[in-house]
C-alpha cells in the first residue's frame, strides 16, 4: 500500500502591485521577520517557523472591492488576525497604511483593507483558544 503524502500549509500568498510594499505593511502589523526577499517576491513569517505570508508582484493586479459588488473585482479571501486590544490594533494598522471601509457587519470585529486593498479582519478572541 502506498503511503499517504504529508501536507503542511507553508504560507498564504497575496498578489499586489508591489510585493515589497505590501510585505512591509504586514511586517509592521505582525512584527514578523523577513524570510526571503527576491525581485517581485517576499516571504515573512513568525520566528517559530510556522506558516507565514508571501507577497508576489502582479502587474495586472486589480484591487478587490469590499463589500463585494457584481461589477467589480470581488475579494477572493481574507486574513483573520487576532489582537489583544481592538481599538489600539486598528490605530496601528491605520498608521501603517490600512483603511477602514464604511461597511462593518460586526460590532466586535473590524474589517480593514491593506494598502493593496485586500480586506482583513481584526478581532479579540472572546472564548478559550483552541
Amino acid at each position: 500500500m502506498k503511503p499517504q503524502p504529508c501536507f503542511r500549509l507553508a504560507a498564504t500568498t497575496l498578489d499586489a502591485p508591489d510585493a515589497h510594499q505590501l510585505a512591509q505593511f504586514y511586517q509592521g502589523l505582525l512584527g514578523w521577520p523577513m524570510r526571503k526577499d527576491q525581485p517581485g517576491w517576499v516571504e515573512i513569517g513568525p520566528p517559530d517557523g510556522s506558516a507565514g505570508l508571501s507577497f508576489q508582484t502582479e502587474p495586472l493586479f486589480t484591487r478587490p472591492r469590499w463589500p463585494s459588488r457584481r461589477s467589480e473585482q470581488q475579494m477572493m479571501m481574507h486574513l483573520d488576525i487576532e489582537v489583544n486590544d481592538l481599538s489600539s490594533a486598528v490605530e496601528q494598522a491605520l498608521a501603517l497604511g490600512a483603511t477602514v471601509p464604511d461597511f462593518q457587519p460586526q460590532d466586535d470585529v473590524r474589517i480593514l483593507c491593506d494598502p493593496a486593498g485586500h480586506p482583513f479582519c481584526l478581532f479579540v478572541r472572546s472564548g478559550p483558544s483552541v
